[in-house]
């Protein structure tokens, strides 16, 4: 079986575990949480970044630092992972959805002015496949009404809009390095906090609501609790891990980049067929996350699937829009409009396989394998 997805390993991440066992500084923010961070401000400009356990905890430090209280409205895609809304949904927040574009996953941020209400606290937006939202018209609307934005850029580490490092254009970012992702440690995240009233903060709610990190600094003579917060902090573990990873982004980049644009380049002739390949705005970079098709229906998608199972490739579908969800329709009392586009790629997108180590005679199999269930032979 050709797996949709397996880690690469760079063969140092071993040597870093042994090295942080060996110091006997098992806990978070030792050396090797500091080597990361400085990778993270000398390579992607993440000035203020906070290694965590996941970019779901990433994701509740933002809306506990953003001061989101019941009742407040959160503005968040639909087509997206469940974690990006039950940060919020922890804190009281009341989620209103946005449909994703026509073309793209990416949330439509042509109707985000027409959900904001005087209630409305935050946007979040979703980076789908490392591909960057329209980040300048979103902002004018976050400015226009005083709004918090937080870039869910849980697949887009290296992935830039204009330019500028996605995670680092909103007030909050936050990345993952779960074991799908392009740079792993099995699980594991980063919160970036580009609001520099808020870093001091950010350390005390990561550390359990003490300012801990401050007595180690020796800015206070003990240290106890002063704010809510919870055990965000990654341990060193799992940030030598990172380390070993971070150390071969370009190698490990270049090699997805070059897979995704041989299946790019080879699936051209689907699209006579009924089916859509990915779209990169002019605006985006993206980093080789994920490759999709869109089939031409529900049925043809779900026989393809089973089609390369059989075939002894494993290709997956992605999100259950959430306004859909069992969760959001038993909470939800009111009349949701419908949201067509979310629900388009909820039905059609497939995932193929996309990982460093896959093989060029494998993917040269994926692509020989899907072109023949789509010319029906």
């Amino acid at each position: 079986m050709i797996r949709f997805n397996f880690p690469h390993i760079t063969g140092k991440e071993i040597d870093y575990i042994k090295d942080v066992i060996d110091q006997g500084r098992l806990s978070g923010d030792g050396v090797y949480t500091k080597k990361c961070a400085l990778i993270f401000k000398e390579r992607f400009n993440y000035q203020h970044s906070f290694l965590t356990t996941s970019c779901t905890d990433a994701l509740e430090m933002a809306a506990i630092l953003i001061d989101i209280q019941p009742g407040d409205e959160v503005i968040i895609p639909s087509y997206t992972f469940v974690s990006t809304a039950n940060a919020f949904v922890l804190r009281g927040a009341k989620i209103v959805f946005a449909d994703s574009q026509s073309i793209h996953p990416n949330v439509d941020h042509s109707q985000l002015e027409s959900l904001v209400t005087e209630r409305t606290r935050a946007i979040v937006v979703v980076h789908y496949a490392g591909v960057s939202c329209a980040m300048d018209e979103i902002m004018e609307v976050a400015r226009r009404h005083n709004l918090v934005v937080v870039e869910d850029a849980a697949q887009a580490l290296g992935s830039l809009y204009k330019g500028k490092s996605l995670g680092t254009i909103g007030d909050y970012g936050a990345v993952s390095f779960h074991e799908t992702k392009n740079i792993v440690c099995g699980e594991g995240g980063l919160l970036v906090v580009n609001d520099s009233a808020k870093v001091l903060r950010a350390e005390i709610v990561r550390e359990k609501g003490t300012n801990r990190t401050s007595f180690f600094r020796g800015e206070v003579e003990k240290y106890g609790w002063v704010d809510v917060g919870s055990s965000f902090l990654a341990s060193e573990i799992l940030a030598a891990f990172l380390f070993a990873q971070l150390e071969q982004f370009d190698l490990i980049q270049q090699k997805r980049m070059l897979l995704w644009e041989r299946y790019y380049s080879a699936f051209t002739e689907l699209q006579s067929l009924g089916y859509t390949l990915p779209l990169i705005p002019s605006y985006a970079h993206h980093n080789a996350h994920i490759f999709y098709l869109l089939c031409p229906s529900l049925e043809v998608r779900t026989a393809l699937i089973d089609f390369l199972n059989t075939q002894g490739i494993k290709a997956v579908f992605h999100y259950v829009p959430l306004h859909n969800s069992k969760y959001y329709t038993r909470i939800n009392s009111e009349r949701l409009d419908p949201l067509p586009n979310a629900e388009r790629f909820g039905d059609l997108l497939v995932r193929l396989p996309l990982f460093p180590d896959l093989s060029i005679d494998d993917q040269d199999l994926i692509i020989e394998k899907v072109y023949s269930f789509a010319r029906g032979k």
